[in-house]
């Protein structure tokens, strides 16, 4: 559509007919774009509002990027064709922000435009409704200088003003008055699909066995009733109002009240019945055609001259230049070709970074969020998680991990160490970040070069860091029980003096509850005194003067069992990545925590093991019968247990279990695959987690090892690829 727009396929035949294809059916294919980013990139400011900001800022950053590849891109021809001639200050800023330093690429800067005012729109707290009625004004101010602009009396104040506005941008059809009503109206589609989808779920899931037993069948069907009926509909309304707008466009042009064709009052209802009909279809999310859609857009500007150029050289000005439809269809077929090549290039470039041709680990971003979600709902609104990122972020990789959190607006974390932190900082992890361990004096200046929080591990330690001599953040750890770090809380004094220590700045202070994952009368009653304790403390120290810092207790357990302490911060660990230490504990809240992890590994080789013959080091497994084995890209050097050795573990291939045989190697496990037809080199094995209806958990792994999902998780190796799906 956009290319018809540039290439007028139907000016040869009939002007007309040209005009209805270019400058009214095709004239959707913007609006249509803007409903598409409102839909799929801004609706989650309404819904999201932690991380809101920083998908803004992506947004605007990703799209800045394209539109000053783009201007490098044409400044040649644009330098040719001598459109930058006598250029002054506002006339830049006019192409730079409004019209494009090319003609096709003003729709650049008015996504950005467009989308900032949305975002300010969401962080407004004014209802959506409020907002729509303000951008269809702007829309109807748009109109006025658009297809509408032969109703303004010339002369007249209103003309006068327009005519001003023409000096600042060229044309209405920007940024400031056509995008954001089609952003608003794709968010509002999107709000209103997630509405329905959410009600739906929520109404099934109370239902669940109601409607698997009485209605199973009668309600997809009433559901494929409904969804044609909608789609009908959806049809119908675009048929009508493409007509109405059909009829709006030749009516003006008939007038001659058109200052340019981009904006008219049906292409609103127009738009909506698109999107919506289209919505119907679920297809498979493709990257590789949006790349090649994207490619065409910024390329077929270029492809009109190569074809003028290639017709002039070839001597087929006739059919590739002169015939519009000839020239159409060139420009077309061009750029398509150029768009195919440049988007295959990019994937075989990302084909590179391949991560998945060994064994890695997937993480799963829905799992994550989800998580976070129902961990902040057990926690009061002034309570913040600081996750723990310990031990790369117990296996899953800290850095991965601590940016979907962030992205989330989670901006506090805890590490072990002052070089898992630095790790946080040099990958652009911003917000608080506290050191639960020790830290050596030799390396106090990573602490303040890297705005790292430090814990006072005890008083002689405090003295260190005060006579560092530059001013350090600090939480001061407080032993009340477990007798590992932290001063002991009955030092009320040296806790005094900590506080008043003149280059710590103390952010914090916490103790830690070292039995709180059980809910036995010992254990709560050591818990309990432990928090007594603590907030005896805390008011002691208040009354002598001590600012109350920020204070917590809570770590995954504490959570679930103690919800009463959480204060100002809860360290959420284990339960962040969807399972508590055992696996009798993680049944207990599958329901709301999802497993995050999950560990795979190709198959390296397949073939036969003859009874009699033996597999593996040590000859320990011998085979009975005639088998089929394969050896698996993974061992102990991965971090997959030695001690799953020829026990009853099994890893899944395509939704079978294949039991392990034989010892487990550094790099290599052998597993039984006699029962798996068609498995071949290349194929994958789930070590932890799902494949079909089968699934094999972290915890399960735990107890067959005798330890804790804890362990097993934070041993996964580092050469282990991780990735987010």
């Amino acid at each position: 559509m956009v290319v018809a727009i540039h290439t007028s396929p139907l000016l040869s035949y009939s002007a007309d007919a040209d005009f209805l294809l270019t400058r009214v059916l095709c004239r959707v294919a913007v609006p249509f774009f803007f409903m598409v980013t409102g839909y799929f990139v801004a609706g989650d400011f309404f819904i999201r509002r932690d991380g809101a900001f920083k998908k803004f800022l992506r947004y605007i950053k990703k799209t800045a990027v394209l539109y000053g590849s783009a201007i490098l891109l044409y400044l040649p021809v644009g330098i040719y064709a001598g459109h930058y001639k006598e250029l002054n200050i506002s006339s830049v800023i006019r192409m730079l922000l409004f019209d494009g330093t090319f003609y096709h690429l003003w729709y650049f800067p008015a996504c950005m435009i467009g989308v900032a005012l949305v975002y300010l729109m969401s962080i407004s707290g004014i209802k959506i409704q409020v907002w729509m009625v303000v951008s269809g004004a702007l829309y109807l101010i748009g109109l006025l200088g658009d297809s509408y602009f032969g109703c303004i009396k010339e002369g007249s104040v209103l003309y006068h003003i327009y005519m001003q506005g023409f000096q600042i941008f060229s044309y209405t059809r920007n940024g400031l008055f056509m995008a954001p009503i089609f952003l608003i109206l794709g968010i509002k589609i999107f709000l209103g699909n997630k509405f329905y989808s959410e009600s739906k779920v929520s109404f099934e899931n109370k239902n669940a066995l109601k409607t698997k037993k009485l209605s199973g069948a009668g309600m997809e069907s009433g559901k494929s009733t409904q969804d044609s009926l909608n789609l009908l509909a959806n049809c119908i309304g675009l048929t009508v109002f493409g007509l109405l707008m059909v009829a709006e466009a030749f009516t003006l042009r008939h007038f001659g009240v058109q200052r340019h064709d981009s904006m008219y009052i049906m292409l609103i209802p127009t738009a909506i019945f698109l999107m919506k009909a289209l919505l119907a279809w679920q297809g498979r999310s493709s990257k590789f055609l949006r790349n090649t859609a994207m490619w065409i857009y910024i390329l077929h500007p270029v492809m009109i001259v190569v074809v003028r150029g290639a017709a002039r050289a070839l001597h087929l000005t006739g059919i590739l230049v002169d015939n519009s439809l000839g020239h159409y269809l060139a420009v077309s077929c061009f750029s398509t070709i150029a768009a195919v090549v440049l988007s295959q290039w990019t994937e075989r470039k990302k084909k590179e970074d391949f991560k998945c041709g060994r064994a890695w680990i997937e993480l799963s971003r829905s799992a994550l969020r989800q998580n976070v979600t129902a961990l902040q709902k057990r926690v009061p609104d002034a309570c913040k998680l600081m996750p723990a990122l310990k031990a790369d972020a117990y296996g899953h990789g800290a850095v991965l991990i601590a940016r979907e959190l962030a992205d989330m607006g989670v901006d506090a974390f805890c590490v072990a160490s002052v070089e898992e932190g630095i790790e946080l900082r040099r990958h652009g992890i911003k917000g608080e970040i506290l050191i639960l361990g020790y830290t050596h004096p030799d390396l106090f200046p990573l602490l303040f070069r890297y705005r790292l929080s430090q814990t006072v591990v005890d008083f002689p330690y405090a003295v260190l860091l005060n006579r560092y001599g530059k001013k350090i953040h600090v939480h001061i750890g407080v032993d009340t029980g477990m007798h590992r770090l932290g001063e002991r809380s009955e030092n009320v004094d040296r806790l005094y003096n900590i506080c008043r220590m003149k280059n710590l700045i103390v952010d914090g202070m916490y103790t830690h509850l070292c039995a709180d994952d059980t809910l036995k009368k010992r254990e709560m009653e050591f818990t309990d005194l432990q928090a007594k304790v603590f907030y005896k403390l805390i008011k002691e120290l208040e009354e002598r003067g001590c600012p109350r810092p920020k204070i917590h207790l809570q770590s995954s357990y504490g959570i679930f069992h103690y919800p009463e302490l959480a204060e100002d911060y809860v360290r959420v660990g284990i339960a962040l990545y969807g399972v508590l230490s055992t696996g009798e504990d993680t049944e207990k809240y599958k329901d709301i925590l999802k497993p995050v992890l999950s560990l795979k590994a190709r198959i390296t080789s397949v073939r036969n093991l003859y009874a009699g013959e033996s597999a593996g080091y040590g000859l320990e497994f011998q085979a009975k019968k005639d088998m089929k084995i394969a050896a698996l890209s993974i061992g102990y050097g991965d971090g997959y247990p030695r001690g799953l050795s020829g026990g009853e573990s099994a890893v899944l291939i395509e939704g079978r279990r294949a039991p392990v045989i034989g010892r487990i190697c550094m790099d290599q496990t052998i597993v039984d695959v006699s029962g798996i037809p068609g498995v071949k080199a290349g194929d994958v094995a789930v070590l932890i987690g799902k494949s079909g209806e089968e699934e094999i958990s972290v915890c399960h792994l735990a107890k067959e090892t005798g330890t804790i999902t804890n362990e097993i998780l934070s041993r996964m190796g580092a050469r282990l690829e991780r990735i987010v799906v």
